[in-house]
C-alpha cells in the first residue's frame, strides 16, 4: 500500500495498479473541502475511496450528497441517519454535563466529531478499508478530534490528512482544482466563509469573519432570527426532565432528536442562542467563531434552573468546578478518553435526582427562567421562609458565625493585625 500517514508533505505521485489499491473510508460532507479531497484520493494517491456522511440533522440533501461523492469518484457512498444517537449519547451526555469552553461555546462541532470517527472506524471493519481520512486542516481542532477518536477506537488503522499532505494551501487553490477537474462546488469568492452543521447547532469561519471587529453579515445566520426582528410577544413553554435528560416539551413527549429539532425552531424563531467568540484551539492559535446553539441554549439554562432544586450545595460547587476541565477534554478531540469517562460517571450519578419541569420565556435573545418545581426538590419553603416558619433555629447562627470568626480573631489577635 502507497498512501503514507506521514504528517510531513508527500510528494510522491506514483500510482497503484487496480488490483493492489488501497481502501479508504473518507469522512465526506459533499462541500468544497472533502470533494476536492475525494478526487486528490483517488488520483493522486491511488486509493478506492468509500464516502461516509453522517446525517445528524444538518437539514442537507444527503441524497444529492451521495450521488456527488460517487460523481466526483467514490466506488461507494454511505449516507446514514445518526440523529439520534448523536442527540442521546453524546449531546445530552455533554450537556448534563454543563460542559460550556470558554464561558461561551456550547461545543456543537466538537460533539459530533467523534461520533462520526467512531462510525469511519465500524465502516472501515466492515469494509476491510486500510486508511481513513477527512477534511480537516492543519490548523484547526477537528483534525486532532477525527485522530484521537481513531486513535482510540482502531490504533492499526492509518490516517491520510491531505491539509497535512498536498501543497494546496488555501480556498482559492480549492477552487481553481475544482475548476481545473470540473468537481461541482457551491463556495465562491463572495461567500468564502464556511459553515458546520449539526442538529445542536451551526458555527461560521473564516473568510470575512477572520477579522474579529467585521461585524457577522446580517444573511449569514440561518437558524436565528435577529433579536431585533424577534416576535415582540413573549413565548412561554415548559421542559420537562428526568435524571438529567429533557423529556417533553409542555408536557409532550419527544424521542431526543425530536425534542432538540423542536426547541431549535422555537428558540431560532426567539432569536435565542447567538455567540460571537475568539477562541483558544488546542493547537494554540486564536480563531474565531460564530455560532447558533437555540436548542442547546435554552436546555442549557433550564438545566441549571432544575440543579439549583435538585442538587446539594457541595455537589453543585464541586460539579462546577470540574466543569471547565471538562469542557475543555471534550473540546481538544478527548470525548473516548478515561478522564472523560470518569468525570462523565460523576456527572452522571449527580444527575439522578436532577427531575421535573422549568417554564421559560423566550423574548428577543433572551431566554429567562420563570419558574421550577420538583418532586426531588431541596427547597424547603417552612426553612427557607422569612415568615415564621419551622425546623430552623435562628439562634443557632450565632454559634455557627462564632466557629467561622474562630480563626479570625486568632490571627488578628496574634498578629496584632490592625484593618
Amino acid at each position: 500500500m502507497r498512501p503514507r500517514t506521514t504528517t510531513k508533505r508527500s510528494s510522491s505521485k506514483t500510482r497503484i495498479k487496480q488490483s493492489t489499491r488501497p481502501k479508504v473510508i473518507l469522512a465526506y460532507s459533499g462541500g468544497l473541502d472533502t470533494s476536492i479531497i475525494l478526487h486528490w484520493l483517488k488520483e493522486e494517491k491511488g486509493c478506492d475511496v468509500i464516502a461516509f456522511c453522517a446525517d445528524l440533522g444538518q437539514g442537507e440533501d444527503l441524497g444529492t450528497i451521495r450521488k456527488k461523492a460517487l460523481q466526483v469518484g467514490a466506488v461507494k457512498a454511505y449516507v446514514e441517519d445518526l440523529k439520534e444517537e448523536f442527540v442521546s449519547d453524546y449531546v445530552f451526555p455533554m450537556l448534563r454535563g454543563n460542559a460550556v469552553y470558554e464561558s461561551s461555546y456550547l461545543l456543537g462541532t466538537s460533539i459530533a466529531r467523534p461520533l462520526i470517527a467512531k462510525r469511519q472506524v465500524e465502516l472501515a471493519k466492515k469494509e476491510k478499508a486500510h486508511f481513513l481520512s477527512h477534511g480537516a486542516t492543519g490548523k484547526g481542532n477537528d483534525q486532532i478530534r477525527f485522530e484521537l477518536t481513531f486513535a482510540a477506537l482502531a490504533p492499526k488503522v492509518q490516517v491520510i490528512a491531505p491539509w497535512r499532505e498536498w501543497s494546496l494551501a488555501s480556498r482559492q487553490d480549492l477552487i481553481d482544482y475544482a475548476r481545473k477537474y470540473r468537481i461541482p462546488i457551491t463556495v465562491t469568492k463572495a461567500k468564502p466563509y464556511s459553515m458546520d452543521a449539526n442538529l445542536l447547532h451551526i458555527s461560521y469561519e473564516g473568510g470575512v469573519l477572520e477579522d474579529p471587529w467585521t461585524s457577522p453579515p446580517k444573511e449569514m445566520f440561518q437558524m436565528t432570527t435577529d433579536p431585533q426582528d424577534a416576535p415582540s410577544t413573549p413565548l412561554r413553554l415548559t421542559v420537562q426532565f428526568k435524571n438529567g435528560n429533557p423529556i417533553a416539551i409542555n408536557e409532550k413527549p419527544l424521542s431526543p432528536a425530536a425534542l432538540l429539532h423542536k426547541l431549535n425552531q422555537l428558540g431560532g424563531k426567539h432569536g435565542i442562542g447567538r455567540v460571537d467568540l475568539v477562541e483558544n484551539r488546542f493547537v494554540g492559535l486564536k480563531s474565531r467563531g460564530v455560532y447558533e446553539t437555540p436548542g442547546g441554549t435554552i436546555l442549557h439554562i433550564a438545566r441549571r434552573a432544575l440543579e439549583s432544586l435538585t442538587l446539594d450545595r457541595e455537589v453543585v460547587h464541586l460539579r462546577d468546578s470540574l466543569m471547565p476541565r471538562y469542557a475543555e477534554i471534550i473540546y481538544n478531540g478527548f470525548w473516548f478518553s478515561p478522564e472523560r469517562m470518569m468525570l462523565q460517571a460523576a456527572f452522571d450519578q449527580a444527575q439522578k435526582d436532577v427531575t421535573g419541569t422549568v417554564r421559560l420565556q423566550l423574548y428577543k435573545g433572551n431566554c429567562t427562567v420563570t419558574g421550577r418545581k420538583s418532586n426531588r426538590s431541596l427547597y424547603q419553603q417552612h426553612l427557607a421562609t422569612f415568615d415564621e416558619g419551622s425546623g430552623y433555629d435562628q439562634q443557632d447562627a450565632g454559634g455557627f458565625i462564632r466557629l467561622n470568626a474562630l480563626r479570625l480573631s486568632t490571627q488578628t489577635s496574634v498578629n496584632k493585625t490592625k484593618w
